[in-house]
């Protein structure tokens, strides 16, 4: 009797890693076409990044309606009920989307993909999980968003700690009690702001270690009211705010104003400074104000010192008055992305909350029961690593995709990070990639962001399967004008003054480089539309066995 052969791999047209707001987007629009699709996700249920973060006071920071998908078969029998949705509120729209959609069927959970080669006779990807599950498909599109790889810091000691230690990256999905426990928090960026003023009033003595103060913004929170809701649907006003998203610098609804910061006089400029800060809230001080404010020092100063006396107002205490808002300011404000804080400050100004400078006092030892510094030893019970990711290129950089000239996509971005417009890159051929490094990413709202790529995926996939083309990749050219072009983006902002993950400076050892498109919204899917121009004038075409 003869050996059975191997059994055949599985083949779809395209396949999506991630089933986050971007694959979800591209899989409606694909499928509309007749195009099979299927969606890859690690995670036991949909959601993509809200899958992952339900550590205490997970909360988003793009405000009502536009932090979801632009679609009205979505939002007419759903209707979020904060102006900023929560953690468990994302995951029940993921569950009304799957639903909705009947997505299900089109997703495999529990699915790592761990890489990825392409065939050049066949032009097919063949993709494997390290499960040993393996696909075949024409098409590749990891949508696995810029934080999927969390980053640890080399804290001495770590492993020493007998006591409970929790990152926000990978928070148990089913909870942790706190109350009344003697905690320590490493790291104030968004997770590390939400956790603190989530957990501070439970804690019995809370530590905050602080690398750099948070610019935090007040989030202004409020609860939506359904029938009010209802009416700005029928009335148009959903559709309008989505529409407004794609005339924006940042894909918000609001943008910069066409006035220079000393072109008002002290007094307007205070008015409305505080329109924008206090009496709106959210980005609105950061997004929705002068035109200069991220590019020229001066005005930045004015932007700085406003929000200093704005915080100093709210922390009694003069030593957390001077480490949460400085004097001096540590880089130009906005330079990194301000979280959106609700009771920030009064917890953190209460007398069981330390915070300590880490610049100065460093933690030289984790032991067993607690960590050590120059001003003393803290015992804890739990310790918290809000530590944020290896931002915007790690995701990918960390799965083993292979190029055809060779190497890897960590490879490929020895040298310099390099992209054709952030969705693709030479030598990964039929592969784009979404919300990820070189597009305008962390400097926009997400379901803009992923909502105009996949218009771009979905209309060139339209005119290459019409066209017959099997074989679709990034010409060098325009990969080496996006990077010329990204730089010069970069270069004429204050950006370049911080020490941010939006240049990978967060990661020790990392190469300091823009990873995110400083162009605006308006000029990024412009320069996508325009590269389908001319005969695919961005792209090397091919078709198989010609």
């Amino acid at each position: 009797m003869g050996s059975m052969g191997e059994p055949e791999v599985p083949y779809t047209e395209v396949i999506l890693v991630g089933a986050g707001f971007a694959s979800f987007t591209v899989l409606n629009r694909l499928r509309k076409q007749n195009i099979n699709v299927r969606i890859l996700e690690k995670g036991s249920k949909s959601g993509g990044i809200w899958y992952w973060n339900c550590y205490p006071g997970a909360r988003v920071d793009s405000d009502a309606p536009i932090y979801q998908l632009f679609d009205k078969d979505l939002y007419e029998d759903f209707t979020f009920t904060e102006r900023y949705a929560g953690g468990k509120e994302l995951r029940r729209y993921f569950e009304h989307v799957e639903k909705k959609w009947n997505l299900k069927e089109y997703i495999d959970f529990d699915k790592h993909v761990d890489s990825a080669h392409f065939n050049e006779k066949t032009h097919e990807w063949h993709v494997e999980c390290s499960d040993g599950t393996e696909y075949r498909c024409r098409w590749f599109m990891p949508c696995i968003g810029f934080a999927a790889r969390r980053y640890t810091p080399p804290v001495p000691g770590l492993s020493n700690f007998k006591g409970d230690t929790y990152h926000t990256a990978v928070w148990p999905q089913h909870g942790v009690n706190l109350k009344n426990k003697r905690i320590a928090t490493i790291g104030t960026g968004a997770s590390g702001i939400q956790v603190i003023q989530e957990i501070g009033d439970k804690a019995k003595h809370l530590t905050v270690f602080q690398r750099t103060p948070n610019m935090a913004l007040p989030m202004n929170q409020q609860k939506l009211d359904p029938e009010e809701e209802d009416r700005k649907k029928k009335n148009g006003d959903y559709e309008k705010a989505f529409e407004d998203t794609r005339h924006t610098f940042s894909g918000f609804r609001y943008d910069f104003i066409e006035k220079n910061t000393f072109d008002d006089s002290a007094e307007d400029r205070e008015k409305f400074y505080n329109n924008l800060m206090n009496e709106q809230g959210g980005f609105r001080f950061w997004l929705n104000t002068y035109k200069d404010m991220l590019f020229d020092q001066d005005a930045n100063d004015q932007a700085y010192d406003f929000w200093k006396r704005q915080v100093r107002k709210r922390v009694k205490n003069p030593e957390k008055q001077e480490l949460l808002a400085p004097t001096v300011a540590p880089h130009p404000w906005g330079t990194k992305r301000p979280s959106l804080e609700q009771r920030f400050y009064e917890v953190v100004d209460q007398d069981h909350v330390d915070i300590i400078d880490i610049n100065k006092h460093p933690i030289t030892e984790v032991t067993e029961t607690g960590i050590r510094t120059d001003k003393g030893f803290i015992e804890l019970d739990v310790l918290i690593l809000a530590t944020g990711f290896d931002s915007v290129t790690g995701s990918l950089a960390q799965l083993d995709i292979q190029s055809t000239r060779g190497g890897t996509i960590a490879d490929h971005w020895k040298d310099r990070l390099q992209t054709s417009m952030g969705i693709a890159i030479p030598g990964f051929p039929n592969m784009f990639f979404l919300y990820g490094p070189q597009a305008p990413t962390a400097f926009s709202n997400g379901p803009s962001c992923t909502q105009f790529q996949a218009e771009f995926v979905e209309e060139a996939m339209k005119r290459v399967v019409k066209d017959g083309i099997t074989r679709f990749e990034a010409t060098d050219e325009a990969e080496n004008d996006w990077v010329k072009r990204m730089n010069e983006k970069w270069d004429i902002t204050l950006f370049p003054k911080a020490k941010s993950w939006y240049s990978g400076a967060n990661i020790p050892g990392k190469r300091v480089e823009p990873l995110n498109w400083a162009g605006g919204m308006v000029e990024y899917t412009e320069s996508l539309a325009k590269s389908l121009e001319n005969n695919y004038q961005g792209w090397h075409t091919a078709k198989v066995g010609a």
